[in-house]
């Protein structure tokens, strides 16, 4: 089955924060978690694909770059989006199309944002997605604090179906690259 790394909106500023908005929860988790997930990749001869929002920084810069502290591979592929969908307006989906990728594998930031509507997008694409639990992060908002946020997508997003394709949320830690999607099918 091919497959894919997919690591979204892991830049500097957003990250770090700025003097608008904090660092996002936990990051050094989110880093140490996403470091170990890329070397995994790597092991199992998966591709990894950045993606960039041009929104954080105003599109440049240090503070748009991935973050510097994420050992970024060689032969990474990066797409650049200006909307919060990683597939809208990119090119993204039409590559993994043509590369025939079944299964994604998503981390990065912002959980209610951008990693949201990539593992909705994903899985009514026809792929099975593997959410990393704790590969993915964002700041707390007036309603709920960041953990809150997280859990909440943690939960709603394992077992999200249409249909044929589905998420489950798994931990870095785990055999990320050997999907479990088939086990929950009849």
């Amino acid at each position: 089955m091919k497959q894919i790394l997919l690591i979204i909106d892991a830049q500097q500023e957003l990250m770090d924060g700025n003097q608008e908005s904090a660092a996002v929860f936990k990051k050094e988790q989110l880093i140490r978690n996403i470091n170990l997930v890329i070397e995994k990749a790597a092991e199992s001869g998966v591709e990894v694909v950045f993606v960039r929002d041009v929104d954080v920084a105003e599109g440049k810069g240090k503070g748009f770059q991935i973050h510097n502290e994420i050992k970024v591979p060689m032969d990474v592929k990066i797409f650049d989006k200006a909307a919060t969908n990683a597939f809208h307006g990119t090119g993204l989906l039409d590559y993994l199309r043509s590369q025939n990728i079944k299964h994604t594998v998503i981390m990065g930031c912002a959980t209610q944002h951008c990693i949201d509507s990539a593992v909705r997008t994903a899985t009514i694409s026809g792929m099975d997605v593997t959410l990393v639990g704790d590969g993915h992060s964002t700041t707390s908002n007036d309603i709920l604090s960041a953990e809150q946020i997280i859990l909440h997508h943690n939960k709603t997003l394992n077992g999200h179906y249409n249909v044929d394709h589905f998420s489950v949320v798994r931990n870095a830690e785990e055999d990320l690259f050997h999907p479990t999607h088939d086990s929950y099918r009849e």
